[in-house]
């Protein structure tokens, strides 16, 4: 089938796609981190400091990054909040998603931790468009 559009390659059932015409890379999924909360939409002024300020009063907080460009040195504009147990980081997720810090609204997830290589999900296509079969 030449020509096949993507809307009808979504039209695919979910299993045949997932378990059948997706190679693996790593089977073990990430699971998110119940004391460790990934903090987007952080404004380029935010500092670590300024950073555990805005969450301390949830809880204990053990940890505070944000994560730099290493070329140019310059914030990227998120980071991460640890604090020393669930039940604070999700009061603080709650209490702080959407609200806005140094005039930017944050994004707040719980953190997935990171899997060297994985998991990692790569669709193989033939020539006319159709998904392989390995």
């Amino acid at each position: 089938m030449r020509g096949t559009s993507l809307i009808s390659l979504f039209s695919l059932s979910r299993h045949h796609i997932l378990h059948s015409q997706c190679r693996f890379f790593n089977s073990s999924a990430s699971e998110p981190s119940s004391n460790k909360l990934f903090i987007g939409g952080l404004s380029w002024s935010v500092d670590e400091k300024s950073l555990k300020d805005a969450f301390s009063s949830f809880g204990d907080v053990t940890e505070v990054r944000i994560v730099y460009d290493k070329d140019s040195g310059r914030a990227r504009g998120f980071g991460f909040v640890i604090f020393t147990n669930e039940d604070d980081a999700k009061s603080a997720k709650d209490a702080m998603d959407g609200k806005a810090l140094l005039g930017r609204p944050l994004r707040i997830n719980f953190a997935l931790e990171k899997a060297r290589g994985g998991p990692v999900v790569v669709p193989r296509f033939s020539d006319n468009g159709r998904f392989n079969s390995h």
